[in-house]
């Protein structure tokens, strides 16, 4: 029995249709369908499977397309490397550099945290931070990061109140902000049910357990939990919790490792740990914990202890800071280099006639002087001699 060439066709779509109208119009017998289409199964199964790992609107509007590499990463993709064991990378951004350079590293996750708070605006807790403020940060951040899946954190008292509130705010982060999904905290029943009613709404959820920063007040501050067995069976309940709402995820956060394990290993969503081992399906860290951006004495209370710094980039800011001073002081800067936009001679000298006919003698001199200086300087090494 000879099979027609279905498996050539463009999309998984059409080699379907081709497969069944061609089965319908043959009289063979099922066992011998099967056994003609065997050699040829497993190629269309990797093809389709390669198909529907795409964007989920692309398979209603037009047909599966391959995936883009610089298309934005999908829940679906997330759920596809948790299912691998493959890491997931989550970093924080909270403007359009920073979001560019998680762009350009391939971090899969975006967090829009509401650790701009303390980063950023420079509280002490994430409390004072606004939705408004927020949705700031996410405009930003959606302009410079194209790739990563994007996720905002309901900022504390936008969705406490009732499942109303907690919708009505997630629908303006996707709206407003132009993030993929939101996060929130769910240390409490209220939070779970703010996350269902927002599911329940068609936005993704992340939740968080652990410490929850939003909750310092009634948890006496920023302290770690799971440490003893009520503890540490709450934080595996509260994860559970979230995913029986339908959370796609749970950040687990300043937990002992192997309660992030018994968590990991309770779930069939992914986790993501922040200071809490080693067992989680993925990491987070603070943009700028991470890279060491916060070296001055005045920031030692907001670097967490759990963070390690891949980078020391506050120094190199410091360094460049102390720099551009010591060279504005001296007037090293700017040089001839650095001062690119030029006149002729001919325009240079009608310029200082028509200062001297406005009689600004001393501006015309002025002129005269400067246009020396730049012109011994472009001529010798470029640097400015002083004037008398």
């Amino acid at each position: 029995m000879l099979l027609p060439n279905i498996y050539t066709q463009t999309s998984p779509k059409s080699s379907t249709m081709a497969l069944f109208t061609y089965l319908s119009r043959t009289r063979t017998s099922s066992s011998s369908a099967a056994a003609a289409i065997k050699p040829h199964l497993s190629s269309f199964l990797r093809r389709g499977v390669r198909c529907m790992s795409n964007v989920p609107e692309n398979t209603v509007y037009g047909g599966p397309k391959p995936q883009n590499p610089n298309q934005r990463i999908t829940l679906t993709q997330i759920r596809q490397k948790h299912r691998k064991g493959e890491p997931i990378t989550v970093v924080t951004a909270y403007d359009y550099p920073s979001a560019v350079h998680l762009d350009t590293a391939g971090i899969d996750v975006c967090l829009v945290g509401d650790s701009a708070s303390m980063v950023v605006h420079g509280h002490d807790t994430t409390l004072p931070v606004t939705l408004e403020e927020m949705l700031v940060h996410c405009r930003a951040v959606a302009r410079g990061a194209t790739r990563p899946l994007l996720i905002c954190d309901l900022p504390f008292g936008t969705y406490e109140s009732s499942s109303t509130q907690a919708v009505d705010t997630a629908v303006r982060v996707l709206k407003e902000g132009g993030m993929d999904a939101i996060k929130l905290e769910g240390g409490s029943p209220s939070r779970i049910t703010a996350a269902k009613a927002i599911v329940e709404a068609g936005i993704a959820v992340m939740g968080h357990v652990g410490l929850t920063p939003q909750a310092i007040s009634v948890l006496g501050g920023f302290r770690p939990q799971g440490k003893n067995i009520s503890s540490a069976v709450k934080v595996v309940e509260t994860a559970l919790a979230l995913q029986e709402v339908g959370c796609f995820s749970v950040v687990l956060e300043c937990v002992p490792p192997p309660v992030a394990a018994a968590a990991t290993a309770a779930l069939r969503i992914p986790t993501i740990g922040i200071g809490a081992g080693p067992f989680c399906s993925g990491q987070v860290l603070v943009y700028h914990d991470l890279l060491g951006m916060m070296q001055h004495p005045h920031h030692a209370k907001v670097t967490p202890k759990f963070c390690k710094q891949f980078a020391r980039v506050g120094d190199v800011i410091n360094q460049g800071l102390v720099a551009y001073k010591e060279e504005v002081t001296n007037r090293s800067f700017p040089g001839p280099a650095h001062s690119p936009y030029k006149m002729s001679e001919a325009d240079m000298d009608g310029f200082m006639k028509e200062l001297q006919k406005l009689g600004l003698d001393e501006a015309a001199a002025s002129t005269a002087e400067a246009a020396e200086m730049f012109k011994k300087a472009e001529s010798s090494n470029g640097e400015i001699p002083e004037s008398n």
